[in-house]
């Protein structure tokens, strides 16, 4: 159950989504995956993970007023960790439609949005080195749906490498993700970004508490919009609950560039163990 409650949850998030100026190119939410042993293969069986956070983040408007940009954005997946390897790491099945809801103050307009974007899908290899250690890929796509006020509408490519030590109760995990926009929105195309998200954590008993850290970075500015970027962090506490676990996690912002305020925002998030088989694990491809 330590594996289920580290796995590294897929989803979604259009920063560029934000009344604001902003157009930051991650579609993978910063943050999302903190909390989570995304290097860890998951025993066989089929997830149901839900990670839904909050936040409000203070900006500027082009005229200098100020004002609240309020997100809300729930990633519900579902993964299926097949019974097959492909040299010696764990095929694992991972689709997600998030949905988000946005909302400025008066000062900002007094705009609301919500609805569901960008669905996802990836597959990925989990490999189980030893001593505690796991190393895992995938690669997948964002998929250019949803409602055109909230979702980039663009195609984007996504793959993530992750590296966990999960021996004595530990989860000490970096999960670095990469996008990259594939087709254009009206002639333009979004900033390409990379992700990095961080997790220290260890349990006591059915405990788990410890730090969240996450950053995210654009690549470039294709819009001729400034680059923009930011990094977060604060504590995370879990409780298993043998078998449904909950996680919760509150992060701000110590950094940012070109957002024009600093996010807080709270996190929680449920896994739940839909079904698992009793057999053993069966090699799709055996290595020599």
């Amino acid at each position: 159950m330590n594996t289920v409650m580290k796995y590294a949850a897929a989803g979604a998030f259009a920063l560029g989504a934000m009344t604001t100026a902003a157009f930051a190119g991650s579609v993978t939410q910063p943050g999302e995956r903190v909390g989570l042993a995304a290097g860890a293969p998951l025993p066989e069986g089929v997830y149901f993970v839900n990670t839904l956070d909050w936040g409000v983040r203070r900006v500027r408007d082009g005229n200098g007023g100020r004002g609240d940009v309020t997100v809300a954005v729930d990633i519900p997946v579902i993964a299926w960790s097949t019974p097959w390897q492909v040299l010696g790491g764990r095929v694992q099945v991972l689709v997600a439609t998030p949905l988000i809801h946005v909302a400025t103050d008066n000062n900002l307009g007094g705009d609301t949005e919500y609805g569901f974007y960008n669905p996802f899908a990836a597959v990925q290899l989990a490999w189980d080195l030893g001593g505690g250690f796991g190393f895992s890929y995938y690669a997948g796509f964002y998929f250019n749906a949803g409602s055109n006020d909230l979702a980039f509408q663009s195609t984007s490519f996504n793959h993530a490498a992750a590296v966990s030590y999960t021996a004595d109760g530990w989860n000490l995990t970096a999960n670095l993700i990469n996008g990259i926009h594939i087709d254009e929105d009206r002639g333009y195309r979004y900033p390409d970004f990379f992700n990095l998200d961080l997790t220290a954590t260890k349990t006591f008993g059915k405990w788990e508490l410890g730090l969240a850290a996450y950053g995210s970075w654009d690549y470039n500015s294709p819009r001729g919009v400034a680059k923009q970027s930011q990094f977060a962090l604060g504590p995370l506490v879990g409780y298993n609950f043998g078998p449904v676990i909950l996680q919760a996690y509150l992060t701000r912002d110590v950094y940012q560039k070109n957002y024009g305020g600093k996010d807080t925002r709270f996190w929680s998030r449920i896994i739940v163990p839909l079904w698992s088989p009793e057999k053993p694990l069966a090699p799709l491809v055996t290595k020599y």
